[in-house]
């Protein structure tokens, strides 16, 4: 049986810029997947508890200001609500050296502009069978 992805598209903080999110969501949705995608400005507390709700595989946070520095207390809000298994991918404008400070917290991976939306459909994939067997192992 075929892995539909549930992908969780969204922009935490102050960023109003969502062109890349809704072409990455648009692309998602495109390939098959189940996309929720919301519009800019969530709060950390509403996107963990959307998440909760849909029982997303992988989350998609986008960010073209500085909003990628807050994406720690969302991976550990995300923790605290028991959804450490669910793959977070960040994509946007996010400096070098921030990188991995967001790796370090535990995001999967992070997209920079000029990825390939191929790249991200199979890290998607890839992504939500590994979500689901850690979800079906507890």
């Amino acid at each position: 049986m075929e892995i539909i992805p549930k992908v969780l598209v969204t922009k935490i903080g102050l960023d109003g810029h969502d062109r890349g999110s809704r072409i990455v969501a648009a692309c998602l949705r495109d390939a098959g997947m189940e996309v929720i995608y919301t519009p800019p400005w969530q709060e950390i507390s509403t996107v963990v508890k959307l998440a909760t709700e849909e029982d997303v595989d992988v989350i998609g946070i986008s960010s073209l200001a500085t909003d990628h520095l807050i994406v720690p207390k969302l991976m550990k809000a995300l923790s605290e609500a028991g959804m450490k298994d669910v793959t977070v991918m960040v994509g946007g404008i996010v400096p070098d050296e921030d990188e991995q400070m967001l790796l370090d917290s535990g995001v999967a991976k992070v997209f920079h502009p000029g990825s390939s939306l191929d790249d991200i459909v199979s890290f998607v994939r890839d992504s939500a069978a590994v979500t689901r067997a850690q979800k079906h192992a507890v």
